[in-house]
């Protein structure tokens, strides 16, 4: 005899539902260091690191909110508070230390920035492997220079009157031009110098993301009839975004760090008005004039305006773009 199974009956709302075994718990902190020490002790430079280079001397801080005198110490220098902060904003170089540090600033992030992510691109359309890997050595080789070799080389190439670009220049349009003396040439010297050394150095994340696209969509894209062009625009570019706002991110975080040897090796005395920056005013205020306190402040001021900075722009990432730093 045949017999036709029962239909499934609802559970009742009076019976009480199934509750699923509780996941076991984690393994102590001790067990895990037994189980994989050797994991763990890898940690250990980069965690002393830190400790000792990035926190310990945040206590240094606090003369910021003092008037710091050596052979006190920070234990009996004698507190003023906020009146370096309130020295540095209300001062009459303030105004003038921020605008020159944002124009740099600006000009990173829309100059500077975009450079290794075009070159990258460029790079990867190459379809001769000898000649890609040429052009990627010659382009790192600037990075590998320290800025007084570089700054070097561009009194050596813009001196007036002897170097060679100053001597082109001026016998094509007839003028006589000082580039390193004349302010607004400065700004354009600055934005060369970091193209040249950094743009090469700059293309290896974006080449290193560019090496995981898989290789399946630019086919499919030519199937559809894709070209060169589209296939970069509508798969290459899509598929390192995430890595270019995340680097977008980390450079927001730096915005008010402009570098200090750079600006420092080209300025002089008929530039400085435009060549005057929180990190060479720190320098000079903090190391030449002996002011500790006040250029700490300057410090913190700019410290926390990086943190505000990457906090935002991580929430605005993580917003419109689901894709954030953290």
């Amino acid at each position: 005899m045949t017999t036709t199974p029962a239909p499934d009956v609802p559970v009742g709302l009076d019976e009480a539902p199934v509750v699923p075994p509780k996941p076991a718990r984690r393994r102590s902190l001790l067990k895990r260091l037994r189980r994989a020490p050797a994991l763990y002790l890898m940690l250990l430079p980069g965690l002393a690191y830190f400790a000792i280079f990035k926190y310990a001397p945040m206590y240094g801080i606090t003369i910021a909110f003092q008037n710091y005198l050596p052979f006190l110490g920070m234990g009996g220098s004698p507190w003023v508070g906020f009146d370096h902060f309130v020295r540095l904003f209300s001062g009459p170089d303030f105004g003038r230390l921020l605008s020159n540090t944002l124009i740099l600033a600006f000009l990173n992030i829309v100059i500077a920035f975009p450079a290794p992510i075009i070159v990258a691109l460029m790079l990867n359309e190459l379809r001769k492997q000898m000649l890609k890997k040429f052009i990627q050595t010659a382009i790192y080789i600037p990075h590998f220079l320290s800025w007084a070799i570089v700054s070097g080389l561009t009194y050596l190439l813009f001196a007036l009157d002897i170097g060679p670009i100053t001597v082109l220049f001026n016998d094509v349009f007839g003028t006589r031009v000082n580039f390193l003396a004349d302010p607004d040439w400065f700004r354009p010297l600055i934005m060369a110098q970091t193209l040249w050394k950094g743009t090469g150095w700059g293309t290896i994340i974006y080449l290193a993301a560019l090496a995981g696209v898989d290789k399946n969509l630019y086919e499919a894209a030519e199937l559809d009839g894709a070209g060169r062009f589209q296939q970069m625009r509508h798969v290459t570019i899509p598929a390192i975004t995430p890595t270019v706002i995340i680097m977008l991110i980390l450079n927001i975080g730096n915005f008010l760090d402009t570098g200090f040897e750079q600006i420092y090796m080209l300025t002089n005395s008929l530039n400085r008005e435009v060549a005057d920056v929180f990190d060479t005013y720190v320098y000079f205020m903090g190391i030449t004039n002996g002011a500790y306190s006040y250029s700490t402040a300057i410090g913190l001021f700019k410290s926390v305006v990086g943190l505000v900075l990457i906090l935002g722009a991580n929430w605005l990432a993580k917003r419109f773009t689901q894709s954030s730093l953290f």
